[in-house]
């Protein structure tokens, strides 16, 4: 997208308006070819965010996430089959691959635009922020986190199963709009 406007991905369909030339369905092309463009996101998305299931989960964790436009997973799965139930929910599946997982089909890191925000997904989380990176998310700790250093955020859901130093089980919400990330919310389990 150039970094110049963008689009939003809204389950399989995009939703923006180029405030230069009106309503678009599409603005992907037409971005990243036209220097200046500007773009207008109208629609929230809402993603779910959890970490280090270590192959389980609480039983009410699956009927918690309906909902969500996509559902984004830091690491330590551990089995694959534990994804199964969040998978059959509907939304987009992203996972990242953590220290105890052995499955190769994940990747160590993800870079994704939702809403005109750009997001880093890791397990570990990096000594700092790559570069372009708005918001890291990361999990490995078992502890939440929500602070911003040198201008980017950095967010951790907590262990939705084995918490540590004192925090509760949790997973979070993360909503976008606008090209800001507007909420963090943390849940517990």
């Amino acid at each position: 997208m150039g970094g110049r406007a963008g689009s939003m991905d809204m389950v399989g369909k995009r939703v923006a308006i180029d405030i230069n030339g009106g309503p678009s369905p599409d603005l992907s092309a037409k971005a990243a070819s036209t220097p200046g463009a500007a773009v207008l996101f109208l629609a929230a998305m809402r993603i779910a965010v959890l970490s280090d299931t270590h192959d389980r989960y609480p039983p009410s964790l699956p009927e918690r996430l309906r909902g969500a436009d996509e559902i984004w997973h830091l690491g330590d799965v551990c089995d694959p089959e534990t994804l199964v139930e969040f998978a059959q929910l509907g939304p987009p599946l992203r996972v990242v691959r953590g220290n105890c997982d052995g499955h190769d089909g994940w990747p160590l890191a993800l870079e994704l635009e939702r809403a005109g925000v750009k997001f880093f997904l890791t397990h570990i989380p990096p000594e700092r922020a790559p570069a372009g990176a708005q918001v890291v998310l990361h999990g490995h700790t078992h502890v939440p986190r929500d602070e911003t250093i040198g201008g980017v955020r950095w967010l951790n859901p907590g262990c939705i199963t084995r918490p540590n130093r004192g925090a509760p089980a949790s997973f979070a919400w993360l909503t976008v709009e606008g090209g800001s990330l507007t909420r963090w919310e943390l849940m517990r389990a």
